[in-house]
């Protein structure tokens, strides 16, 4: 699994419209609008980096909202919400 945060400059007038349509594409699993030099942030999951590339380059940087934009991979998660998932397995009710 290769998981990529997205970050990305929009059209000001189009940041819902844009937003709306990251959040319907395969392989996005969640995108924030956010303060700073960045308009959106989009959180990536995908099978491999040939995936990533389609849905980057084939994809999100073709809507028309969209001006510019910068890819970093992930190359471990440190979450507590999947810590806690984990631990969770096997125990409970």
């Amino acid at each position: 699994m290769v998981t990529a945060v997205i970050l990305m400059k929009a059209d000001r007038e189009r940041i819902n419209e844009s937003a709306e349509a990251l959040a319907d594409m395969k392989g996005i699993s969640e995108v924030f609008s956010v303060s700073g030099r960045y308009d959106l942030v989009a959180i990536a999951r995908v099978d491999s980096n040939e995936e990533l590339a389609e849905l980057v380059t084939g994809r999100m940087l073709k809507l028309n909202g969209i001006l510019d934009s910068e890819t970093m991979l992930a190359f471990r998660a440190y979450s507590r919400h999947d810590l806690e998932g984990m631990f969770a397995i096997g125990f409970g009710e």
